[in-house]
């Protein structure tokens, strides 16, 4: 059996979004530098770069609703190519940047700008595939982007030892490249043409704060949300500095996250298709809360590798099934608006669990917080039950 079959019934379309996604990810390098570049190119204080990946993760909070509610009255396809040509353009004019307080100002606009992409993207996956397919579409769409994330750092890292200005050079490239080849190929079907019911009429009225099963999935998914994110705050230093391993020894485990999400996860998602999206998330969560609990007990490689491996399935389980729920549930020409909100939820996990998680690990030890985190994935697993079933 072909696990990789259900891929073949998406729309041509849905290839476009995986191909710009992909090109746009593959030079994604300055996030991931910008401590490095701000403290060892502009002088800053570790802690005035950790305020600038505040700044960028507080824009991005407060733009996805917008920008999702912008796709949604211009269209999403507008919206990404001003997304992936306007941060490109920033990109270009923040390497020539030198005052801090400027650096602030633009990390905001980048933010806005660059993660705008986001709930656009993920409205029009909603548009252009079918209920069926949208959690292997979902899942399709994080392969790019992992996929994408495992070139441009590597490069990156690179390129710094170079000059760090090429860093954002590339970056803004790839993004410009992107918006070209979105802006060129041959699209079969732009935007969903559905005929809209008079039940759907009446669900486009409502606002999204009245719609409270929608609103308490948002609450229910933050803690497992700001468990995953762990893996880039905490877990490298429990790894690192208190179990004694090499910065190369952790980056071969991550790397195991991400080997298993290009391979694993679009055959799993296909093979979860028939289980409701309920079920799917409440195993998700489960998984999270497992995987990430282990840590408290895996002081070396083995467990390590179970560990990574358990949160890893629960991560290529839940991402896609939320992202197919909240299509599901939101009003047909909402979409965007209902995205921008889930991203949001996203975007704030980015921003404050990496710093709960050293809080913690500083001022509690390490078996504190992998039992937390264990206790949040719980939470979120508890919480869900709950959730009125939209399939």
């Amino acid at each position: 059996m072909n696990p990789w079959k259900s891929l073949k019934g998406l729309p041509n379309d849905m290839w476009v979004l995986f191909f710009t996604s992909l090109i746009n990810r593959s030079g994604t390098m300055v996030l991931p530098f910008l401590t490095l570049y701000l403290t060892k190119k502009i002088g800053t204080t570790p802690a005035e770069a950790g305020l600038a990946l505040l700044v960028y993760g507080i824009a991005a909070l407060l733009a996805a609703p917008l920008t999702g509610k912008i796709a949604d009255k211009v269209g999403s396809l507008k919206v990404m190519k001003f997304s992936l040509f306007g941060s490109g353009i920033i990109f270009i004019v923040y390497s020539f940047i030198t005052n801090y307080y400027l650096i602030l100002i633009a990390s905001f606009f980048l933010a806005a700008v660059n993660e705008a992409f986001r709930p656009a993207n993920l409205s029009m996956i909603s548009e252009l595939v079918e209920p069926s397919q949208r959690r292997v579409a979902f899942a399709l769409n994080r392969l790019a982007i992992n996929a994408g994330m495992s070139i441009g750092p590597v490069i990156g890292g690179f390129l710094s030892l170079i000059d760090f200005h090429f860093l954002f050079y590339a970056n803004a490239l790839s993004a410009i490249a992107a918006g070209v080849y979105l802006s060129n190929v041959r699209w079969t079907s732009l935007q969903s043409t559905k005929q809209i019911s008079s039940l759907e009429k009446e669900k486009i009225k409502i606002n999204v704060f009245s719609d409270i099963s929608f609103l308490f999935f948002l609450v229910a998914v933050i803690p497992v949300n700001l468990v995953f994110f762990q893996h880039i705050g905490a877990l490298p230093l429990h790894i690192v500095d208190e179990l004694g391993f090499t910065t190369a020894a952790f980056g071969l485990l991550s790397a195991i996250n991400t080997v298993m999400i290009i391979f694993l996860e679009v055959p799993i998602n296909d093979y979860l298709s028939n289980i409701s999206y309920k079920r799917s998330m409440i195993a998700g969560a489960l998984l999270a809360a497992i995987g990430f609990g282990l840590f408290a007990f895996a002081h070396s490689i083995i467990p390590l590798v179970i560990a990574i491996a358990i949160f890893t399935f629960g991560e290529m389980i839940f991402f896609p099934v939320t992202a197919a729920y909240t299509s599901e549930v939101a009003p047909e020409k909402r979409k965007g608006e209902y995205m921008g909100y889930y991203q949001m939820t996203f975007s704030f996990a980015f921003s404050a669990g990496p710093w709960l998680g050293t809080v913690v690990f500083q001022n509690y030890g390490s078996t504190v917080l992998w039992l937390g985190a264990f206790a949040f994935g719980l939470i979120s697993a508890l919480l869900l039950r709950f959730l009125k079933k939209s399939t």
